[in-house]
């Protein structure tokens, strides 16, 4: 490697990728004082990779300075220059901060989110017509799969959603206490733990913890046979899915939230029954005096009412979730999150709507 006075630069021997380290250090050798590189003679080349014709066009000030190379050379160089001309036309990406990125995001946030809105609808439509085959037919339920989801749902889940209920009367009594006593109304703790239980907090409860136990079960059962593609095997041999999987669940989870929810009811009184006892000193006898004087059927029925609409959702939410995985475990732990999370916003939401339907019609 010779560098002239006058900015001729000579290049020889092999200029690949192994060669770089010591084509550097020559480079770095040549004397500052002998002017700018104005060109680049090749002709004494014999060997060139990609590597090299890169390093190449660092030394020369410009492509078409370089000159001399043999015509095999030639076209390695040529590559690497269309590579680094596509390079530089590719659009540099917006700053993560920037406004634009933000409504953009926003944006397709809002599209996919209409989109499964859409697909959820189509889900959705497709299990009432699936439901109304069986309904016409109903020999047609698979008896077995019903029965075992209806023990796994309800029978299973006795446990911990007792001891929830249980805590809630015990929580809704107390703090109750704590606020009438102050206006010597303690035995109104009775009236209040009646009405949230019966009403709101016993199935509200019942059916968050059946979202996060069976719901995200369903979605985790059946995302993991999509990645084994048992359900493409279904189809394959003329089963239809969701007669298969879906119906047997959500008709399952609407047998089963029903009686939890009667089941949590009962618990959460025991529960306000026992502080009423030890901390407001009231017998059972009176508690369950005043508790028939303040709820009355209509109250044990609008909250019974929410608990098949509430497991409708929470079944039909998990099974749709559980179809969309796609590929890999991790899509069947993200999918099984998100069934999670829209199963209580969904059970939130609706219970919501039905609290300003009964109070736009004064129930």
């Amino acid at each position: 490697m010779e560098l002239s006075e006058g900015g001729l630069l000579v290049v020889g021997g092999g200029w690949r990728l192994v060669h770089i380290p010591r084509l550097n250090r020559e480079l770095e050798r040549q004397p500052q004082n002998a002017g700018a590189i104005r060109q680049v003679d090749g002709s004494r080349l014999t060997a060139l990779d990609s590597a090299g014709a890169q390093l190449l066009l660092q030394v020369a000030p410009a492509p078409d300075a370089i000159f001399g190379l043999a015509d095999r050379f030639r076209g390695v160089l040529q590559r690497v220059i269309d590579a680094k001309d596509a390079i530089d036309r590719t659009p540099k990406p917006r700053p993560a901060n920037s406004l634009l990125t933000r409504l953009e995001h926003i944006g397709r946030q809002t599209s996919d989110g209409g989109l499964k809105i859409y697909e959820m609808l189509g889900f959705v439509g497709l299990c009432v017509v699936t439901t109304g085959k069986i309904l016409i037919r109903p020999w047609t339920l698979d008896l077995r799969a019903t029965a075992h989801h209806l023990e796994n749902t309800g029978l299973k889940a006795l446990p911990i959603i007792g001891l929830l209920s249980f805590m809630i009367g015990v929580v809704v009594a107390f703090m109750g206490a704590l606020q009438l006593r102050k206006f010597s109304a303690e035995i109104f703790t009775v009236d209040l733990i009646g009405v949230s239980v019966l009403r709101e907090l016993g199935v509200m409860f019942a059916a968050i913890m059946v979202a996060g136990r069976s719901g995200s079960a369903f979605t985790a059962q059946i995302g993991t046979m999509q990645t084994n593609e048992e359900i493409d095997a279904m189809r394959a041999i003329g089963l239809d899915p969701i007669g298969v999987l879906v119906v047997p669940r959500v008709v399952a989870l609407v047998i089963a939230l029903p009686l939890l929810t009667i089941y949590a009811n009962l618990v959460g009184l025991a529960g306000g029954a026992v502080i009423s006892l030890a901390v407001l000193e009231i017998s059972l006898t009176t508690f369950l005096e005043q508790l028939s004087g303040a709820v009355g059927l209509p109250t044990l029925m609008i909250g019974l009412s929410k608990a098949p609409i509430f497991a409708m959702a929470i079944a039909i939410i998990g099974c749709f979730e559980g179809f969309k995985v796609r590929g890999s475990a991790a899509s069947v732990g993200r999918h099984t999150t998100t069934s999670v999370v829209e199963s209580i916003f969904a059970v939130i939401l609706i219970d919501a709507a039905f609290a300003m339907a009964l109070s736009w019609m004064d129930i």
